[in-house]
């Protein structure tokens, strides 16, 4: 009887042995589909951004940046936060053209989008 039920669970095995359970995200080639989420929210809450918020008011709503830079301009500090809101790639990798950039001068929001950030270049 125990050869049986040797062979029987050897089989099992073998059948199962090809199985895969996805148990976060759909693995979408092979990285996780939140980014629709994640993007409909940093546009939702970029819409609603007001000017003079702090940088602690700015990551309050929209959590932390996908890139963030800082440039020093004669007595003003600049601050360059990214925020993914558009997709141009299916690769899985964000990149700085996915995102909007907020601009934040001596910790003050001054503005947001591609506008906003020439201005730092003049």
């Amino acid at each position: 009887m125990k050869p049986q039920i040797l062979v029987g669970a050897l089989g099992l095995s073998l059948l199962l042995s090809g199985c895969v359970i996805s148990v976060d995200g759909d693995g979408h080639d092979g990285y996780h589909s939140d980014w629709k989420k994640q993007e409909k929210n940093n546009r939702k809450e970029v819409a609603r951004l007001e000017p003079n918020l702090s940088t602690g008011q700015v990551m309050e709503r929209l959590g932390v940046a996908d890139f963030s830079e800082f440039v020093k301009k004669g007595d003003d500090q600049y601050h360059v936060l990214y925020y993914r809101t558009q997709r141009k790639e299916d690769d899985g990798v964000t990149t700085k053209d996915e995102c909007t950039p907020l601009v934040l001068k001596n910790d003050q929001l001054v503005g947001w989008g591609d506008a906003a950030l020439s201005m730092l270049n003049q």
